[in-house]
């Protein structure tokens, strides 16, 4: 966990608890020269190793629409017994952005799409999740810009 020194602002690991000026404060180890050290403060190692986990893999989930979401929106539409207008005129939405969707010509957007599964009952969004690893030690094989570079010393 990183925290901000008291007195320049600087973000660190860890910092030393000191007295400056009769004032107790979290310092980094350049600001504790001006006062006297009383201890050290650094992360408890359960907050350490939440963040090596946190460095190490990452997830995130994406949101996308179904392939066919323009043939199920028409095909519910139509079973309820609405027109394009009507149903347009029940989401509070214009007529030809319903047609531009029932027809492919326009993706819409995830609050839409949210709007439209609320309203017909059905399912067009679908979660995916995504795992990053870091490749932190590892050796990516292959050929780096490094190993073409001659350095001359």
């Amino acid at each position: 966990m990183k925290i901000n020194c008291d007195l320049c602002g600087k973000t660190m690991e860890s910092l030393a608890k000191a007295i400056i000026e009769g004032v107790q404060l979290d310092v980094c180890t350049e600001c504790a020269k001006f006062g006297k050290v009383i201890a050290i403060k650094r992360p408890s190692a359960k907050e350490q190793v939440k963040q090596i986990a946190k460095q190490q893999e990452r997830e995130e989930k994406i949101e996308l629409l179904v392939e066919n979401y323009a043939e199920i929106i028409k095909k519910k539409r139509e079973e309820i017994g609405l027109t394009q207008k009507e149903f347009a005129n029940r989401i509070n939405e214009k007529e030809s952005t319903i047609h531009n969707i029932e027809t492919g010509a326009l993706d819409p957007p995830l609050n839409l799409a949210k709007k439209l599964e609320n309203v017909l009952g059905i399912k067009l969004i679908e979660e995916y999740e995504e795992s990053h690893e870091t490749s932190k030690g590892r050796r990516i094989n292959g050929f780096t810009l490094g190993d073409f570079i001659n350095v001359k010393k």
